[in-house]
Parts: structure tokens; sequence; C-alpha cells
């Protein structure tokens, strides 16, 4: 399990508007391994306290929160009109992060992220599941990487049963990328694994990537707001 990244998807509760190609928006990531007795109450704080103090920062879009009850993994990802609001916003909103933290009962490790590809059949519902995959991608591979996800890997993740949205998120600094699928519910994410492994396995071969983890999560708050990026 992977304890530097954090995975967003393709989370929003409702459609919002379309970007163009070039106009970037950008994540921010926060992954705390939770004390599995605190997540329902993480939960809670997340909804009711850090969802409305983000809300109020500017150039914030939304957030949404992954919830893994197994192996206690939480991510609470937050969307950015673009970069210098993200960077503008990391102060002001430290001291919501670390008390969230506090709150799960564990220790943030935070990540920042260009969404590069967005796509959304229809919103998410209650009950929705996400799987993550975080790959290292070569930097001379990015862009290419970016329209293989686009042109090949996005269609055939339409395919899978359930399918509700996909992203693509990367971090041209670490070389890393995180992809993320949602699906109606959990059950349906898990009728589909063995074809997602198979896609994993054939469409990572032709991209020439490295997968280095894979995480399977509760929709716990969708409310990302992040344009089509297609």
């Amino acid at each position: 399990m992977s304890g530097t990244g954090g995975a967003t998807g393709a989370l929003p509760s409702e459609r919002v508007g379309s970007k163009k190609r070039g106009d970037l928006v950008y994540a921010r990531s926060t992954t705390i391994e939770a004390q599995p007795s605190s997540i329902d109450t993480g939960i809670a704080h997340v909804r009711d306290v850090v969802m409305p103090a983000l809300e109020s920062v500017d150039g914030c879009l939304g957030m949404s929160l992954l919830v893994d009850r197994g192996s206690g993994r939480c991510i609470v990802t937050s969307s950015w009109e673009n970069e210098q609001a993200m960077r503008a916003s990391a102060r002001a909103i430290r001291p919501v992060r670390d008390q969230a933290a506090q709150t799960f009962g564990g220790s943030p490790t935070v990540d920042e992220w260009e969404i590069a590809v967005l796509h959304r059949d229809h919103p998410s519902g209650p009950g929705a599941g996400v799987r993550a995959t975080w790959l290292i991608v070569r930097p001379d591979q990015f862009d290419r990487a970016i329209e293989f996800y686009r042109e090949s890997v996005l269609p055939a993740i339409e395919e899978l049963d359930g399918f509700c949205s996909a992203s693509l998120m990367i971090d041209r600094t670490s070389w890393r990328a995180v992809s993320s699928s949602t699906f109606d519910s959990m059950e349906a994410m898990q009728r589909n694994e063995e074809r997602a492994r198979s896609l994993r396995t054939a469409r990572l071969r032709d991209l020439g990537a490295d997968q280095f983890d894979v995480g399977e999560f509760e929709l716990a708050i969708a409310h990302l707001r992040v344009p089509e990026l297609v």
C-alpha cells in the first residue's frame, strides 16, 4: 500500500460546465491512515467542518472524501480553479487539515496534482465506489500518457459495469499519476474487478507505465465540482 499520494477520482455530485483542453484544474489530496473506529466521526467532521471551510477559500471548486474501512486509508481531495489558487490556499487550510487528521486518528500526507482528464457519464449517488490506480510514468511520456488515457483507456473503462465517471491526475515533479474510476455501487465495482484487472494489465503494457498501488474505496462525500476535461 502506498503511503504517499492520494486519489480524487471524477467524483462530483452534480454536473458542472466544461473546459477546453489546455485549461488546467488542480487538486490537493490529503491521505490519512485513520483509526477504523474513528472513520464515521471523521466523515462527519469533513462534511460539517472541513467542507464549509474550504468553500470559503477563493478558488476552491469543491471536495471529495474516499474511505477504505478495511485498511483505514481515507483520502480528502480539494479541487482548485488553477495552480495559483491552490498554492495561495496552503497556509490558510493547514489548520483545517491538521484538525481533520486528528479527528480521523492519523497523520496526513499531502500531494498536489494537475487534473489532466475528467469525464462523467452520470452523477454518482449514495453507496458509490471508487477504484484508484497509482502509476509511475516517465517524465518524457506524460503528454503521450494523457492522450493514451483519453483515447484508449477511458473508452474501455466506460464499458465496465456500473460506470459513473473517471479521471486522470498527474504530478510531473514526482513522475506519478493516479487514475480513478467511480461506479454506481461498491457491488458493481466488485463485479467488474476481474475485467478491470485485465484492462489494467493490457493498457499499462501499452503505455509503458508501472503500477505501484491499487485501492478500492467508498465514496463518502462527492462534491468535487470539477468541470468536464476531455
